[in-house]
């Protein structure tokens, strides 16, 4: 995965999910703590932030920011580090799965979109946790949509 292939505030997501993951010793960065990072990173609303698209597909996020981080609390910790983590398996494979559907879109860059397309498909706990939540692949298209 090309980092520099990420939109700037994918990156900056991203960067904010390792701070995250180091804070509270984990010894990976899950995909739970990407998508948390981006639902903090709206700072509260409007624009085609994350918030806003997945309320646009149907999702209520307010219990669902509240449900990953109780996800993050379960992780497993690993003390003494030094701060050294990377992606986890999971969140690697999804990243390229977001670089996929990006060409197939015909994207030059990667957005947090594709992140969250890819997301909801997925059969882990973020996956799941979006789906509880209300979120849906065909809604979340049309939100896409709307703001492209």
């Amino acid at each position: 995965m090309r980092f520099d292939k990420l939109t700037t505030k994918f990156q900056q997501a991203l960067a904010d999910a390792q701070s995250m993951a180091v804070g509270q010793d984990n010894p990976y960065i899950e995909p739970q703590h990407l998508l948390l990072a981006l639902l903090q990173q709206d700072g509260g609303g409007g624009g085609s932030g994350t918030t806003s698209l997945l309320q646009h597909a149907g999702a209520n996020v307010a219990p669902l920011r509240e449900a990953l981080k109780k996800s993050l609390e379960r992780l497993s910790k690993v003390e003494g580090t030094g701060g050294e983590i990377s992606a986890s398996r999971e969140l690697g494979n999804l990243l390229n799965l977001a670089d996929k559907e990006a060409q197939k879109r015909g994207d030059q860059f990667i957005a947090s979109e594709m992140f969250l397309l890819v997301a909801l498909q997925d059969k882990g706990e973020t996956g799941t946790l979006l789906k509880q939540h209300g979120a849906n692949r065909a809604a979340l298209e049309q939100a896409i949509s709307a703001v492209r």
